[in-house]
């Protein structure tokens, strides 16, 4: 059952726009035919599943299938456009794999004491959280560019204020639009940087795709298999990676797409001179950390949902309203 939802959610996960949170509203009405357990496995599995399909598309199109796999971009692609995108979706099999893996077993010891941790977190803990998310952001921007990065951030954080306030329902600059009163969705932003600049380069350089970038065949994806160099790179990077997905993960709200950016800037400074010139470029360290994060915060969420009855997510509230359906009440009794 774990294996048909992962192969569910992977599928849906690759199609921009979808994510996890749909995937799994969409097998509801499919888990109602099971019993509690079967139905958790088989959401389980669709989460994992969908939060990993994000990064094919991320890696061969650019385009990011889930607002996780956004950091995935920044190196995935890049090695697909040099012959190695059989590497890249290795890569990202493997440390999604592992982060998830990992991130389960760190579930399994640390929920009850992590979900204390988590509870202690106030609006303070929070906002100094998002400002090391965001920092990290720019800490990745190539040398001389920091200022740019920051002022991107500023935008990025301007665009984020259109809509309703979730605490005072208070509407904010959405000029009588019904249209912006949900916001702006940050995976529409993410296909819009992303999938639509590959598009702007094909007509700017004519009408010929293969003049503005190299389109990948189903046979020159090239070899999957990671030499020796390689393997020791991930080894390094997927255990810090699991703690840093896994612990943001557990903080109910922060999720997926934090916890990779922050794994991805943080990873940068763990690594030499030499490698960190090669972040943006291609760089094995830079597509595991971000696969490693995102898929070891899935777990994390967990955390609160199981132990406090806290989703620690958007898709684990989803999640909780089925546990509900199925007469479970998560959360100290």
């Amino acid at each position: 059952m774990v294996m048909f939802g992962c192969i569910i959610g992977t599928v849906i996960g690759m199609l921009p726009g979808l994510g996890p949170m749909t995937a799994i509203a969409l097998m509801i009405p499919i888990t109602y035919g099971f019993d509690p357990s079967t139905g958790l496995i088989l959401m389980a599995g669709v989460y994992y599943g969908a939060v990993f399909g994000g990064s094919t598309s991320s890696i061969l199109i650019n385009a990011p299938g889930v607002p996780g796999t956004v950091a995935t971009t920044f190196d995935g692609y890049p090695m697909a456009q040099q012959g190695k995108a059989g590497k890249a979706l290795a890569i990202a099999a493997y440390s999604s794999f592992s982060g998830g893996t990992i991130a389960a077993i760190f579930l399994l010891i640390a929920a009850p004491m992590l979900s204390k941790v988590s509870l202690a977190f106030r609006s303070p803990d929070y906002f100094a959280l998002m400002v090391l998310g965001l920092t990290a952001v720019s800490a990745f921007s190539a040398k001389g560019q920091f200022l740019k990065a920051i002022m991107m951030t500023i935008l990025g954080l301007m665009l984020a204020t259109v809509g309703q306030d979730s605490l005072s329902d208070i509407p904010r600059f959405i000029f009588n639009s019904m249209s912006l009163s949900d916001g702006i969705s940050f995976i529409l932003i993410a296909m819009a940087m992303f999938a639509m600049s590959e598009a702007l380069m094909i007509i700017f350089k004519g009408k010929d795709p293969s003049k503005a970038t190299k389109s990948i065949s189903l046979s020159e994806l090239g070899s999957i298999r990671l030499d020796k160099e390689e393997r020791k790179k991930m080894l390094k990077t997927i255990p810090r990676s699991s703690v840093i997905g896994f612990l943001i993960g557990v903080l109910p709200g922060a999720g997926a797409t934090i916890a990779s950016f922050l794994a991805y800037g943080m990873e940068r400074n763990f690594v030499s001179k030499e490698e960190k010139e090669k972040f943006g470029k291609g760089s094995v360290h830079g597509l595991a950390a971000p696969e490693t994060a995102n898929n070891a915060a899935c777990s994390g969420a967990f955390v609160p949902l199981l132990t406090l009855g806290i989703p620690g997510s958007g898709t684990t509230a989803v999640m909780l309203g089925a546990l509900l359906a199925f007469g479970i009440q998560p959360g100290p009794r």
